[in-house]
């Protein structure tokens, strides 16, 4: 975590940016491209999101918004979003966890 000394599990190769787009005031929903979920774009909610600002060799990038910022990301097992899958209908992104799962 770029922004904070807490301690972390340090599972990924990757750093984070805590609440990098500010407060929950500033939350929003954009529509993803995430090719590893096909062609449909994915509805990605932000609430106090963090951003990935560096990965590692390993680490996959799965999802960036527009500006290039990543979003979500795969590295073995371990799948990492900013945004909240859980809150939308959409269970693609579950699914593709849960295909990760099987396969471990």
């Amino acid at each position: 975590i770029s922004d904070s000394n807490m301690d972390t599990l340090a599972l990924m190769d990757i750093v984070v940016r805590r609440n990098a787009f500010g407060r929950q005031i500033d939350s929003f929903e954009t529509e993803l491209p995430i090719p590893a979920l096909g062609d449909k774009p994915f509805p990605g909610i932000f609430i106090r999101a963090p951003v990935i600002e560096k990965a590692g060799p390993q680490v996959e990038i799965l999802a960036e918004l527009p500006n290039g910022t990543a979003v979500a990301a795969r590295q073995g097992k371990l799948l990492v979003s900013a945004f909240h899958p859980e809150l939308s209908h959409d269970l693609r992104f579950h699914g593709y966890f849960s295909k990760i799962v099987d396969s471990h």
